[in-house]
């Protein structure tokens, strides 16, 4: 199973039978490993149907079998709106409804504005900005038939602030967290909440990314974090969870950092 250090064992002392999802359906895109299995796992461990997607089949089958009967995993590329309207009509087909959308899926990769690497530019906006697009207006008709739902939208501190040599991962975060503006106005009256969530740097394979610039740089930014260490992916989880959930029911269209101080 693809969880990050410590996931494992901080979703077993969740897993002792919480309520704080009981009844609701939840899909989470990008579930097959990292931060969205985290987040798969909360969501079990809280009485939550859940439907992971990835295109990563054998890992999302691998974490959908080790969280239990109430999880599956169906292959989603969220770049295709044929595949959103498959994904979500199975759903609703097998159970009704659909409460709780996590736009979790996206890509990370470096590319500026002189690298002139266009192909980086249109897979991270297909996946990190279209793919969001897609997945709020296919569940949004279902949502708003049942006058209630929760959407949050994983967006990065990279929508908060700028980050030289990411070009197009900047631009397809700001436009979640825009999008996520919009959207939550759009959908309020009828009982629909979007929300952003703004992770900083997680110990997922992300730091793989930032190990391959040099020697030392995993380091140095760890060091301009003022909590002093990278976030685990349960505690980005954590959060995404309070806003799946009917504690946070007065919050919608709001942006919630989670970054250990460092856009503070």
């Amino acid at each position: 199973m693809t969880f990050s250090n410590s996931t494992q064992s901080e979703i077993s002392r969740e897993a002792a039978g919480g309520t704080r999802l009981a009844g609701k359906v939840a899909l989470i895109t990008g579930g097959a490993r990292g931060q969205g299995a985290a987040e798969a796992g909360l969501f079990v461990a809280q009485g939550a149907t859940v439907v992971i997607t990835d295109v990563l089949d054998a890992d999302g089958a691998s974490t959908a079998s080790a969280l239990g009967s109430t999880c599956t995993y169906l292959h989603h590329d969220v770049t295709q709106e044929a595949d959103w309207k498959s994904v979500v009509d199975s759903i609703v087909e097998e159970h009704g409804r659909i409460d709780v959308l996590v736009n979790n899926a996206g890509v990370f990769q470096r590319g500026g504005v002189m690298d002139a690497m266009h192909d980086v530019w249109h897979r991270t906006i297909a996946v990190n900005q279209t793919g969001v697009y897609f997945g709020m207006a296919t569940v949004a008709p279902f949502m708003v038939a049942q006058k209630s739902g929760s959407i949050v939208n994983i967006s990065s501190v990279a929508g908060l602030q700028g980050a030289a040599g990411f070009t197009a991962y900047c631009a397809s975060k700001w436009a979640v967290r825009g999008m996520t503006k919009g959207v939550a106005k759009e959908l309020a009256p009828f009982g629909v909440r979007v929300n952003s969530v703004h992770p900083g740097i997680i110990d997922t394979a992300m730091l793989d990314t930032f190990a391959a610039f040099g020697d030392g740089i995993s380091e140095s930014l760890r060091q301009r974090i003022p909590m002093g260490r990278f976030a685990e992916a349960v505690e980005v989880g954590e959060l995404v969870l309070f806003l799946a959930s009917d504690e946070s029911r007065y919050s919608t269209g709001s942006e919630f950092v989670v970054d250990g101080g460092w856009t503070s």
